[in-house]
């Protein structure tokens, strides 16, 4: 791992691009190279863009992609796909919208499929992101698949999360809506040459002021991703938060929920797989066929597993 984590830390295309597949594919291997990079990591500003689907997110990026790189800045892009349902693999459809930077070596993209996850993102997008971090890149956008209102587990990874809107959707009902809602540090409202888009802004402000009190007030940014309309005045805002962030107590405490967070999504992955395994080994013909007669039932089946590993946990199968 330490030949393919100097690889990484090099910047090497070849090395990045297998270090992603190394963690897609988890295991122990996966496990020594985050280790290797985790100290290395923590100097990219991490942007999140979220929304609906067709609101533009693609073209957003594409866009952003060439503004960052046009100030001589090194841009990772993940671009959160929906899965095949077959397969599990990414459509691929976000990275060959992009495929005009393929040449730039000052960009590395990646398409990863979100393989059943419900939040928007991919399982392996947080060290990916940390990857490309480590390989020197000083922004990383992650777009995410477009989930809609549920999609919130892009706020645990990104810095700074944009929330991509777009008149004529009913956007601006979504917006009153509180889960999506909360999450943006900015707001994007594409499109904004069609009719509408003023009322989009009305509604975003409208919602903001009801919410409670707050050190950071989302900036709203009309673009036109198309033609790179107001591109130039989101990276200002993405910046602008980035500093405050780095300035601010709450800065401080969004980094800190963060390593939690990370921390306890590798207790909870471990844990889960530790308990599959054990319900594999413990799942008899006799208790399967006593849960199929309903004589025992599945709460009581659980506790007995945790009651053999973790005793604190479970009280066991009560006759």
């Amino acid at each position: 791992m330490k030949k393919l984590s100097e690889g990484v830390l090099r910047g090497d295309r070849r090395s990045i691009a297998r270090a992603i597949t190394l963690i897609e594919s988890g295991g122990a291997d996966a496990e020594s190279l985050m280790r290797d990079l985790y100290p290395k990591t923590g100097r990219a500003h991490v942007i999140g863009i979220t929304g609906s689907p067709g609101s533009g997110k693609s073209t957003l990026v594409d866009k952003l992609i060439s503004e960052y790189t046009k100030h001589g800045k090194r841009c990772g892009v993940i671009a959160v796909d929906p899965s095949s349902p077959f397969s599990g693999g990414a459509i691929l459809a976000d990275r060959i919208r992009m495929q005009g930077h393929a040449e730039n070596p000052n960009v590395f993209i990646r398409s990863m499929g979100s393989r059943g996850a419900l939040g928007g993102i991919s399982t392996g997008t947080k060290d990916t992101a940390m990857i490309l971090d480590a390989s020197g890149c000083d922004v990383v956008l992650i777009e995410t698949v477009g989930v809609g209102q549920s999609e919130i587990d892009i706020i645990r990874i990104a810095d700074t999360v944009c929330l991509v809107l777009v008149p004529g959707m009913g956007d601006d009902i979504q917006a009153m809506k509180a889960g999506i809602m909360e999450i943006a540090d900015v707001f994007a409202v594409n499109k904004s040459d069609l009719h509408g888009s003023g009322k989009v802004v009305a509604e975003i402000r409208m919602a903001l002021d009801l919410s409670r009190a707050r050190d950071w007030f989302p900036p709203i940014v009309q673009t036109v991703a198309e033609t790179g309309v107001g591109i130039s005045e989101l990276v200002s805002a993405f910046t602008t938060h980035n500093e405050y962030l780095n300035k601010s107590e709450a800065g401080k405490t969004k980094r800190r929920e963060k390593i939690i967070y990370d921390v306890e999504s590798i207790l909870l992955k471990k844990i889960s797989s530790f308990i599959e395994s054990s319900w594999s080994d413990l799942r008899t013909d006799d208790i399967l066929q006593a849960l199929e007669n309903r004589d025992i039932d599945p709460y009581a089946v659980s506790e007995t597993i945790l009651a053999t590993y973790f005793p604190q946990l479970g009280r066991g199968i009560e006759r």
